[in-house]
């Protein structure tokens, strides 16, 4: 009993620390697209293509001159269940600010760059702003507000459509769409590269790493999870190229061994380190704490607004005119939560234990329409499924002693109702 409760005391320690250390989902996320997704490979290399050629599409479609500021439309499309979750107009708006001084180079700590760096930071000229014409040419704030009965979701882009609780996206070559959510586990964040589904294209986001002020956790306080994940919407990879001393194909940001976290000193020296300078740890694209990321580098904005060039899938942009409320016709519309429905779950009987469990796991599942076979899937902390079964009898025994510790989500449907749990692996 002793050595099992040590045990179950180091898990939590771990848990508890590994809480406060930043992890993205854009990568597992882009993985899974490039499996399930046949059309996204031909897109994101489409972009990556089009970043450095010669403009050869039609003369309608503009291209950006070289000083000239893009504005990007956004839409918050806010989903929440209980009264905590839905952050205030504030808090968003305080989000759209960091942006627009991150991206600008105009963040009060851009002092803290090392003078080793400052010749490369950049103004990308890059800003956003919240929507003022919705799809249907309305008067809009830029909010989608909407209340949902789902406890949570996961990376399973569930919120992004109706039926399954979410929101629809609105017009992806007008509108950047932000679903702020609470996410289950411990990825803050997910953002779709340039190629993704039009109905999916745009970035998911926890409700309190969203902004700087009011319902915003440490050390993800100061907005800058948003401006990672837009980084990556834009084209941008992480600094360290998600691989052992890996290349993120911008020329000015050092190579390093890893990813960052915490608030490093510099110079923080690694494996690969090309001088003297170290990693670019404060570099928006590291996985540093908010208080310790300050820029983007001249390379880093080459590549995003190459997105925006002529024939480049981020075009669109520079003829959107969602920003311009005068372009709206007819009266705003009833600024009201409008609900969200979702099939309702009768799997109210099922049961999950022992939680936490060790290696077997018991599953006693029945459910009210009485249908079988149901399906069973087990997702890690960021959202990737690890273990799928069919449940042909009620009660089931599962081994799960090859997965490691940590927190898991357990969703079983049979194709009309649906039931959920969070259960601990030690």
């Amino acid at each position: 009993m002793r050595s099992f409760l040590s045990g179950l005391f180091f898990f939590f320690s771990f848990l508890f620390t590994a809480q406060s250390q930043r992890l993205c989902g854009t990568t597992e996320y882009s993985n899974h697209l490039q499996i399930t997704d046949p059309t996204f490979n031909k897109g994101l290399q489409k972009a990556t293509n089009k970043i450095n050629q010669k403009n050869t599409a039609s003369a309608t479609l503009r291209d950006t001159t070289a000083n000239e500021v893009i504005y990007i439309p956004v839409v918050i499309h806010l989903l929440y269940k209980t009264a905590y979750e839905n952050i205030s107009d504030a808090q968003i708006k305080s989000q759209i600010n960091v942006l627009n001084n991150d991206f600008r180079r105009l963040n009060d700590d851009k002092v803290n760059t090392p003078l080793a760096f400052k010749s490369v930071a950049a103004d990308t000229r890059i800003q956003f702003c919240l929507a003022r014409v919705d799809p249907q040419g309305k008067s809009t704030n830029g909010i989608d507000r909407r209340y949902t009965n789902r406890d949570f979701f996961t990376t399973d882009d569930e919120m992004k459509f109706v039926a399954t609780g979410g929101a629809a996206y609105w017009d992806s070559k007008q509108y950047l769409n932000i679903w702020v959510v609470k996410l289950s586990g411990r990825s803050l964040a997910y953002a779709t590269p340039p190629g993704a589904s039009a109905d999916k294209d745009g970035l998911v986001i926890a409700f309190d790493v969203f902004g700087n002020i009011e319902k915003v956790r440490p050390v993800f306080n100061k907005g800058r999870t948003a401006t990672h994940e837009i980084g990556h919407w834009l084209g941008l990879t992480h600094t360290w190229g998600d691989t052992n001393c890996g290349d993120d194909f911008v020329d000015d940001t050092p190579t390093q061994q890893s990813y960052n976290f915490g608030c490093p000193v510099f110079p923080k020296m690694s494996t690969c380190s090309p001088d003297n300078n170290g990693d670019m740890f404060m570099n928006f694209m590291d996985f540093s704490d908010d208080a310790c990321m300050n820029l983007f580098t001249k390379g880093q904005a080459k590549k995003m607004r190459g997105l925006f060039a002529q024939g480049n899938i981020r075009n669109s942009f520079l003829s959107s005119f969602v920003c311009d409320s005068s372009a709206a016709q007819g009266g705003p519309l009833p600024d009201t939560t409008k609900p969200v429905t979702q099939p309702v779950a009768n799997l109210t009987e099922t049961k999950v234990y022992p939680n936490p469990v060790q290696s077997i796991l018991n599953i006693n599942c029945k459910s009210a329409t009485g249908i079988s076979p149901k399906t069973m899937r087990i997702f890690n902390s960021i959202g990737i499924s690890v273990y799928t079964i069919q449940l042909n009898q009620q009660k089931t025994t599962h081994n799960l002693g090859n997965l490691a510790g940590g927190i898991y989500i357990i969703k079983i449907t049979d194709g009309k109702d649906s039931f959920t749990s969070k259960v601990i692996k030690l």
